[in-house]
């Protein structure tokens, strides 16, 4: 792992247990030493990992399903879904999360990169807003203030094409890059009228006696869910290994669809910087079971027209000065 990487890493992951609450860091995510016999993968997050959002790939290292692959997987923390897009594509980390659309945004640059796996059907990125804002659809966003965590992820950019799909520009809008943290707290605060969000962020707005209306993003945009990211050399040079992958997480994801409720669990006694706050978890974990991961007819499966279908909105928009041909954004062969 590079040095930038290990140094992101620390810096997110100290924000990540900030925006919860948390008085430490995380436990060591790495498996035992013993496991040295293992294939070694490091998986790069795009936020930190405590998050109820990376659950399928949380899930099947606290089970064991890597392990029982044969991966010994180690975790890092980009900037990110573009930054990680960026690594991955750079050889920095074996594998990445992003959200599936990232390849249109970074192929145009010279970035390298395929979705392997997307986690569910609908889109991932859902308008969260306050209820006193005003905001019903899309068009109300209009000269109001709104927060995402980073410039360079990908639900930033989902943002702009729910904007554009009712005539915003970014001009329309004032918003702001507020980090893991901030993303959520402004909107609690009221210095934001609704965000960018994902599941895990509503409960930590709602437990400040805020109440909150989700607008999802798959109503008026198609936008994707999350998806694991490999370079064209490892998909060349490694495929068994990125198939024991993306197995062993899809593993993880079926958990939550079948029993999100025990799925919170699990994942709180992985991730324990979760004690006390549960509720916030089993809320996201079955939000995610109902309203993201659903649609797909192979589990895991990238759907090559509403990828085309979502490119030819970012061009039209301008988001990307030329288009990639859909074949090279994608590939379904390790999901069967």
């Amino acid at each position: 792992m590079s040095a930038y990487n290990t140094n992101v890493s620390r810096r997110t992951l100290l924000a990540g247990s900030a925006a919860l609450g948390a008085g430490t860091l995380i436990a060591p995510l790495a498996t035992p030493v013993s496991a040295q016999a293992l294939e070694k993968v490091t998986y790069l997050f795009p936020a930190p990992p405590i998050l109820p959002a990376f659950g399928p790939i949380r899930l099947a290292l606290g089970k064991g399903y890597f392990k029982d692959a044969g991966l010994d997987v180690s975790f890092a923390v980009g900037r990110g879904g573009v930054d990680v897009a960026k690594q991955v594509g750079a050889g920095n980390a074996s594998l990445g999360g992003i959200v599936a659309d990232g390849p249109i945004i970074v192929r145009g640059n010279g970035v390298p990169v395929k979705i392997v796996c997307v986690f569910g059907g609908r889109g991932f990125m859902q308008l969260v807003v306050r209820e006193d804002s005003g905001i019903e659809k899309p068009a109300d966003l209009k000269g109001k203030t709104l927060t995402v965590m980073s410039y360079q992820d990908t639900t930033f950019y989902a943002l702009l094409g729910l904007m554009a799909s009712a005539g915003l520009t970014q001009n329309d809008v004032n918003i702001q890059q507020a980090g893991p943290t901030g993303v959520w707290q402004f909107v609690a605060e009221g210095k934001s009228a609704g965000m960018a969000g994902v599941p895990d962020w509503i409960p930590p707005v709602q437990a400040a006696g805020v109440k909150v209306r989700v607008i999802p993003t798959e109503t008026f945009f198609p936008h994707m869910a999350q998806g694991i990211a490999a370079s064209e050399k490892l998909i060349k040079d490694n495929p068994a290994m990125i198939r024991k992958f993306v197995q062993a997480a899809l593993r993880g994801m079926k958990d939550v669809m079948d029993n999100p409720d025990k799925a919170a669990e699990d994942f709180v006694s992985f991730v324990p910087d979760w004690k006390g706050r549960e509720r916030g978890v089993q809320f996201a974990m079955r939000m995610y079971a109902k309203d993201v991961y659903p649609g797909q007819k192979v589990l895991g499966e990238a759907d090559g027209a509403r990828l085309d279908k979502l490119q030819q909105f970012y061009l039209s928009k301008g988001f990307i000065q030329k288009a990639t041909p859909v074949a090279e954004l994608f590939t379904n062969e390790f999901v069967k």
